[in-house]
């Protein structure tokens, strides 16, 4: 059987190498590169199965990447690393197009569960149908209200600024978010966003 490559892009030697020693022993063929650019310009190198990638880089970022890939209509899937994650920055990266955005520090499996996933789920019309189906059966339970509060978080704006739109304390703001995540029972806001975004809020 191939090995699946798997492209590592990161311009902290000490995750590069940690992300590298993973995959390897996972399985995978890696390549390993400190930008983004230093990628796109050995581009020929070989064949790639799946990109993880810093957001926050020299030069271009992980978002501007998949931009670029996008442009010039390479189809890898990509999931995006982060140590700074906020709501915003979720919401753009799935909105861009990666597969996956995770916040440092993570746990081996949950990298190496979002690239088995991203192998897997070659995107389709049906299977995005089906993603859309099954986002909204997970939203099927929450409130007009905690619906307000997600689409405010989908814009990217904090707590204070929701409360102030929906005439609510911050506080309120925040049971409403606990609210979202339990009944989508999600981990992450990352996740959350991901199903927000897959229902087509």
């Amino acid at each position: 059987m191939t090995m699946r490559r798997i492209l590592v892009i990161d311009d902290d030697a000490a995750i590069r190498d940690s992300l590298a020693f993973l995959l390897d022993v996972s399985g995978f063929c890696v390549a390993t590169y400190e930008t983004a650019n230093g990628f796109l310009g050995d581009v020929a190198s070989g064949p790639v199965d799946c990109i993880v990638s810093d957001i926050r880089m020299p030069g271009m970022s992980g978002l501007e990447l998949i931009r670029k890939l996008k442009a010039d209509r390479v189809d890898y899937p990509v999931i995006l690393i982060t140590g700074h994650g906020d709501v915003s920055l979720a919401v753009d990266a799935m909105k861009t197009g990666a597969v996956d955005f995770i916040e440092k520090p993570f746990e081996d499996e949950v990298l190496l569960r979002a690239i088995n996933s991203a192998l897997e789920a070659r995107p389709t019309k049906p299977a995005d149908e089906a993603a859309k189906l099954q986002a909204e059966a997970r939203l099927a339970n929450v409130s007009s209200r905690e619906r307000d509060v997600l689409q405010g978080l989908l814009a990217g704006k904090i707590n204070k600024v929701i409360a102030h739109d929906l005439g609510i304390s911050p506080r309120t703001v925040e049971v409403y978010r606990a609210n979202l995540m339990a009944k989508t029972n999600v981990r992450s806001m990352s996740e959350l966003m991901r199903i927000a975004i897959s229902a087509g809020l």
